[in-house]
């Protein structure tokens, strides 16, 4: 149906009127939960159907918007004449969108929307099969961003022909019209289909995109800020990319998983340990995917620290300092120093860093005198790492799967109370439990020489010690536990058989 521009404003009024009023009497009702798994998804393909058509009229107005507000009008500039400094911030101020929202329709907008030269005759639109596309229905905005983002640079240094087959044939695959009858691609399949085409098309033009990618790189530190020090910069993609696969590598929770194929049980080591209702008691990690990437970053750096590959600093290994006074050490308020900044940290942090091969305190008298520096003796040794790590296999707090290399060791008696530095009184704890072991509510002993957790309150109200689940003595007592319990069922199995 035609619809002209007189009764357009009024017709999808209406229509705005409607759908409003039907939304709200199904989500007041909460009739989506009412509806069967295949009723659910039908209503998921019709709205985000609306969405798109929606968005096909969000990115029009906004790239009409932006015409009338182009700079060459001065004064007479539609953002101008509503007291706007420029046509993304009068969106915002029309829609209450965020800016980078109306940045985005605009751009896209001037991809599929029609021009008009300075004598007022129309011209086909940048992207004319996507917008055919945008106007039917068949693609939303994700998909115009994949396919616009990457072609409309490459533009003007490659073969018009090319590029316009290159449009066609993602606009194709986008939409599912292609001519193999593939169904029809997510937008970010399109982006990675659009990146081949920018490849083949442009096959030199990765080499300056690279040379200017290696000029941006870089890591900034900022001033510390509420015990935050923030850091912003950006990562060349294969250095980006090898931090993802070691966060991966560190935070897959079946990273540590251990199964018997002599049996093939398939009983996992951390499945073995149940509580009074008889189901695994492996707490939920409460923290933030940016909060575990942090911990995986500071578990880097701690494992940098203590390589004897890392250059030395001055003939030292590079090595944090921790000033603290000696009556602020035993403190719960006790506050120490970073060395070379103003950075200050709670005497509980001091206290577990003693532990770590990167880091070393420095204990002052009250007027300032050095009374004790720390000292490897307070560090295990490398051979008593690699027995601890035998020992344990993941870090001690069930439900962290963070594998012992990496961990630090920490002195389940601490030093400072005559803890020995030894295997039978140390642990292996990740960065973040390690830091945290004296505010968490975590308790450790050791019994015979083998380490045993009991839970905070919160997470276990019966506050019954467990021997820690990556310890593979205690696996290995488990499985035999199962095999013993498992044998008589299997030899009644046989006899019936033979029977």
């Amino acid at each position: 149906m035609n619809t002209a521009p007189a009764q357009l404003l009024e017709t999808l009024t209406g229509l705005d009127t409607t759908l409003g009023e039907t939304v709200h009497d199904a989500l007041a009702s909460d009739s989506v939960r009412a509806l069967s798994d295949a009723e659910l998804l039908d209503l998921t393909r019709v709205a985000e159907s609306i969405g798109r058509r929606v968005d096909a009229l969000r990115i029009t107005t906004a790239a009409e918007v932006d015409h009338r507000s182009r700079t060459e009008l001065g004064e007479e500039r539609l953002s101008a004449r509503s007291g706007c400094s420029s046509a993304a911030d009068l969106i915002c101020r029309v829609t209450r969108v965020a800016g980078a929202t109306a940045r985005a329709r605009i751009r896209q907008g001037r991809a599929v929307a029609v021009r008009t030269t300075l004598t007022g005759e129309a011209l086909p639109a940048l992207f004319p099969t996507v917008r055919e596309a945008v106007i039917d229905g068949g693609i939303g905005i994700d998909t115009v961003t994949a396919i616009t983002a990457v072609l409309n640079p490459i533009a003007d240094r490659v073969d018009p022909a090319q590029w316009q087959a290159a449009e066609y044939e993602l606009t194709a695959a986008a939409t599912g019209n292609g001519p193999d009858g593939a169904p029809a691609c997510t937008a970010d399949e399109t982006r990675i289909q659009a990146k081949v085409w920018e490849l083949v098309l442009d096959p030199d033009g990765k080499l300056p995109d690279d040379e200017r990618a290696a000029r941006r790189r870089g890591i900034f530190l900022g001033r510390e800020y509420e015990n935050i020090v923030p850091i912003r910069g950006g990562l060349l993609p294969e250095v980006a990319a090898q931090l993802v696969k070691l966060a991966d590598a560190h935070l897959n929770p079946r990273v540590q998983d251990r199964t018997t194929p002599e049996t093939g049980t398939g009983v996992s080591f951390h499945e073995t340990d149940t509580g009074p209702s008889g189901t695994p008691e492996i707490p939920a990690d409460t923290r933030t995917q940016a909060q575990k990437l942090h911990d995986v970053f500071a578990t880097i750096l701690g494992v940098a620290a203590r390589s004897t590959e890392t250059p030395t600093l001055g003939g030292m290994p590079p090595t944090v300092l921790i000033t603290i006074p000696a009556d602020e050490l035993q403190r719960e308020n006790g506050v120490g120093f970073i060395e070379g900044t103003d950075c200050a940290v709670p005497a509980f942090v001091a206290r577990q860093a003693a532990c770590c091969g990167g880091t070393q305190n420095m204990i002052t008298g009250e007027k300032g005198r050095i009374i004790q520096l720390g000292s490897p003796n307070r560090t295990f040794t490398a051979a008593q790492r690699r027995a601890i790590i035998a020992r344990d296999g993941t870090c001690a707090i069930p439900g962290c799967h963070m594998p012992a290399t990496w961990c630090e060791i920490h002195h389940v008696t601490p030093h400072s109370e005559g803890g020995p530095t030894h295997t039978d009184n140390g642990v292996p704890l990740c960065w973040w439990h390690h830091r945290t072991i004296e505010t968490s509510g975590w308790q450790i002993r050791m019994v015979n020489g083998l380490p045993q957790i009991r839970a905070p309150h919160n997470l276990d109200p019966t506050g019954t010690w467990r021997p820690a689940r990556g310890s593979l003595h205690h696996a290995r007592n488990t499985l035999r536990r199962h095999l013993t319990a498992s044998t008589p069922r299997a030899a009644h199995t046989d006899q019936v058989r033979r029977t």
